[in-house]
């Protein structure tokens, strides 16, 4: 497989699998436009390890093998048939994306194999970092950068953050694959049961339980969007872009009346479209600041 064929498929999966990722990849540039998509498709190639296998001890060696791909990629030895491994170890030539974030993303991958139901905020967190946090430390030395270490603990927090409205837009979904990512403890505090969740009622309590994590979620897009502005342009404003979209579901969420029980709360085109120009002068206010 050549270097184009290889990211030709990336660019494929990111466009057939987020609108929101893929919309972002076209504000890049060049080489970094390929790569971005390539992060995305080595991440969803694991996630996908998980999801579509037929068992647990099935997902195990699905995980295990995307796992040895990105290890073959980082030595520099990929499977020439992988789309994935090919793009990875092109992008690795060019780009310093760290082996870590990699690592921590396969332990949160495997941390699916092994509870169903979080047990507390602690949990959730190291979760969201762990299967999304990690991706501001992927695409960040793709994008360019200044601000160091600060820089790169913001990014986490953004990538916290869109895991979190990931959760939170897909509880009804992760129900019926046998998954509860709202803490236990969380459920306690406000008296809400996983056999309530399975009967598909909002009530009261289970709105003010998704409006406490709702808040914690902006408050990560804050200061996520603190280290937006340090990026390089125009990687930026690809970032900011798929930024406000996950916050705009956020906000479909809340006008759905939480409903994410039986719904899903998404975007259609033409308002990802209309995020572009807010995102040009948002990236602009923070940049005077």
């Amino acid at each position: 497989m050549t270097i184009d064929q290889a990211i030709a498929r990336c660019t494929e999966s990111t466009r057939a699998h987020s609108s929101t990722f893929f919309l972002g990849s076209r504000l890049f540039r060049g080489d970094r436009r390929s790569a971005v998509t390539v992060i995305y498709a080595a991440c969803r190639a694991g996630d996908d390890a998980v999801d579509r296998a037929a068992s647990v001890a099935d997902a195990r060696v699905r995980l295990a093998a995307w796992w040895a791909g990105v290890e073959r990629a980082y030595a520099g030895a990929p499977d020439g048939a992988s789309p994935v491994e090919v793009g990875l170890a092109w992008l690795l030539e060019r780009y310093p994306v760290p082996r870590d974030a990699f690592e921590e993303l396969y332990l949160g991958l495997a941390s699916d194999l092994e509870s169903a139901d979080v047990a507390d905020m602690d949990e959730l967190m190291l979760y969201c970092r762990r299967v999304a946090g990690v991706v501001g430390w992927l695409v960040a030395p793709v994008a360019g950068y200044r601000g160091g270490p600060e820089t790169l603990d913001m990014a986490l927090s953004l990538g916290i953050a869109m895991q979190l409205t990931n959760v939170l837009r897909d509880v009804g979904e992760d129900l019926r694959l046998g998954r509860c990512y709202l803490p236990a403890d969380l459920r306690a505090k406000h008296g809400v049961t996983l056999e309530q969740l399975r009967s598909g009622v909002i009530t009261p309590s289970y709105v003010a339980l998704l409006e406490e994590l709702a808040g914690l979620a902006h408050r990560l897009y804050r200061d996520g969007w603190r280290g937006i502005p340090r990026l390089h342009a125009p990687a930026s404003l690809g970032v900011a872009v798929a930024a406000l979209n996950y916050e705009a579901i956020l906000r479909k969420l809340r006008q759905n009346r939480y409903d994410n029980l039986n719904r899903r709360a998404f975007l259609r085109p033409v308002e990802r479209l209309a995020l572009i120009p807010r995102a040009l002068w948002q990236l602009a206010g923070g940049a005077r600041t």
